[in-house]
């Protein structure tokens, strides 16, 4: 059986054409991961650009109070952030296989602020824990402050005074968490302050 010469240009013909859609759909899924690539790049680099750049201390007003001045000073390209959330952290003590004393239980223990300061119950919002303060917005070049006070030894800490613990964060740093957000954008910033020289006369 003979094959005509047309109908052998027409497989050719309809070979070359799956092979150049099947080739334009590559292309096509190639530019779009392209596309999709650059936008988390430009979206990276847009949110390293505008990390938020604070000014903190923290300013002693006698009996163990204090307050925390925040300040946001940058970049201008922010502008503001809707959300800055403050939380104090803990030492670097692991107490995964500590026991509650008798009387209190493992939420007594996580709940506790394990260093030398901690944000004041009920000024700002801060729950009764006090890890911190209510969340809240700022622009660029506007700031707040929080009324913090020094902790005290647990109260399953028998025999412990509050010179002895305050004792043991003596030269360690005040621990902040800083969680900030402008639309879907959020960074998280780790801060120290240093901690000032407890007073035992206090």
């Amino acid at each position: 059986m003979s094959i005509e010469w047309t109908d052998t240009i027409s497989a050719g013909a309809a070979a070359l054409s799956a092979i150049a859609a099947g080739g334009a759909w590559s292309a096509a899924r190639r530019s779009a991961a392209a596309a999709k690539a650059l936008t988390r790049i430009e979206d990276e680099r847009w949110k390293a650009d505008r990390t938020p750049q604070f000014d903190l201390e923290l300013i002693e007003t006698g009996n163990g109070q204090a307050l925390l001045q925040l300040q946001l000073t940058g970049p201008d390209s922010l502008e503001r952030l809707d959300s800055i959330a403050i939380q104090v952290g803990d030492d670097d003590r692991d107490l995964s296989g500590v026991t509650p004393a008798p009387g209190f239980t493992r939420a007594d223990l996580d709940n506790f602020v394990w260093g030398p300061f901690k944000f004041t119950h009920g000024a700002n919002g801060t729950d009764e824990h006090g890890r911190g303060p209510a969340p809240f917005p700022l622009t660029v070049g506007t700031g707040s402050r929080f009324a913090m006070q020094r902790t005290y030894p647990g109260p399953w800490m028998e025999g412990k005074t509050q010179g002895m613990w305050q004792g043991e964060y003596v030269g360690k740093p005040i621990r902040l968490v800083l969680t900030c957000r402008r639309g879907d954008m959020e960074w998280t910033l780790a801060r120290q302050l240093e901690n000032p020289l407890f007073d035992t006369a206090t």
